[in-house]
């Protein structure tokens, strides 16, 4: 039985899970009923796990990253999938999860959002980072104050944009929950009072991956879902995901609540490792991923932010090794460390609760030392 202090981290990781989108989650409270879809099975599907030691990860160790945990029903969790070197070693699921259930990633989408917007820039849609949001947005919102400051891409996927959004704050005016309740999101955030200077403070903010979104859509004269299924999904082999919309379901949620396998999310973890290559096509351009899961800022002076992918520092053999990742509230993680050949995801229940920060306990007393 895994101690309980393990369960129990830092207090100051706890405060940062509760209040965001993202940090934790897209959506303090739910937008709409968190309803576990599951799939019928693919009989197509290959996907066979390998034993551990075939990759160099000892499989006495890995069995015990299940069976040391407390019950399901404590724990709070609804999968862990480690795959190393492409090749899946461990697949478990509880509390009433299997391979075939989607899962709301809340802002784990986010880090989804930010390959989409590499492909845009990738396929010159969008002419790069320096973009300003005016170019796609002002016949929209000709009167918008947002679109008066300079405010580019780069500011929306680091989270700069100096409008007054804070999903950590309550009484922030771009405070998600605020957000949820108008019809335009895009608008409501655009209509925001200016804070800050763009790019001077970087402030957890989920309307500005929703305005992403509306970019993205914009720029390709497509929606959100058909865009991502036709350039990121299908060519991984990835069919079915659920996005949530708003504005009378003419707008699509890109700062959280879409719904995937966590096979489908291990997929996307490795397609990072790999630098945007699956199958000997590029995806994704690699210059894009390096620069995505670069630090940029630092998210309320503390956190390593990239383009919608956070970043930490993981204690490896006496060393310190870069991790990348996705991150939702309730437990959603895609864990990314390159040197290691290493994608490891979570999904869960644990939403608002230090339960959810129970993976990175599992990474760190378990699946690291397991690696030879």
């Amino acid at each position: 039985m895994m101690r309980s202090s393990s369960l129990m981290m830092c207090a100051g990781f706890s405060l940062l899970l509760a209040g965001c989108g993202g940090g934790g989650g897209g959506g303090g409270n739910d937008v709409k009923a968190n309803v576990a879809v599951e799939l019928p099975s693919n009989p197509n599907e290959v996907w066979t796990l390998s034993p551990p030691a075939d990759v160099g990860m000892d499989a006495a160790i890995l069995n015990r990253a299940v069976s040391e945990l407390p019950s399901p029903t404590v724990h709070g969790m609804a999968s862990m999938l480690v795959l190393r070197r492409g090749k899946p070693v461990v697949e478990q699921y509880w509390n009433g999860y299997n391979k075939d259930t989607l899962h709301d990633l809340r802002s784990a989408t986010k880090s989804i959002t930010s390959l989409l917007t590499g492909i845009a820039i990738d396929q010159q849609l969008l002419s790069g980072v320096d973009e300003p949001l005016s170019t796609q947005l002002k016949p929209f919102y000709p009167n918008a104050p947002a679109l008066k400051q300079n405010i580019n891409i780069d500011h929306l996927l680091t989270m700069s944009t100096g409008l007054a959004c804070d999903d950590r704050d309550a009484n922030s005016p771009g405070n998600e929950d605020k957000m949820y309740k108008a019809t335009d999101w895009v608008g409501y955030f655009l209509s925001l009072p200016q804070q800050f200077a763009p790019g001077t403070a970087s402030h957890y903010c989920t309307g500005g991956a929703v305005t992403i979104g509306r970019l993205i859509a914009q720029a390709s004269k497509q929606s959100i879902p058909t865009f991502s299924s036709t350039y990121l999904f299908a060519p991984l082999g990835i069919s079915n995901v659920r996005w949530a919309d708003f504005d009378s379901h003419q707008q699509t949620d890109t700062g959280g609540h879409l719904q995937m396998r966590p096979r489908d999310l291990a997929r996307l973890g490795q397609l990072v490792i790999q630098k945007g290559k699956w199958n000997d096509k590029q995806i994704v351009s690699s210059a894009w991923i390096n620069t995505a899961i670069s630090q940029h800022t630092l998210i309320d002076d503390g956190w390593k932010y990239g383009y919608f992918w956070w970043l930490r520092l993981e204690p490896y053999k006496g060393n310190k090794l870069m991790m990348h990742f996705a991150w939702g509230n309730g437990g959603q993680y895609i864990f990314i460390i390159p040197e290691l050949e290493l994608v490891v995801v979570f999904t869960g229940e644990n939403y608002n609760s230090d339960k959810s920060e129970l993976p990175f306990t599992i990474l760190e007393q378990y699946i690291l030392p397991s690696i030879l």
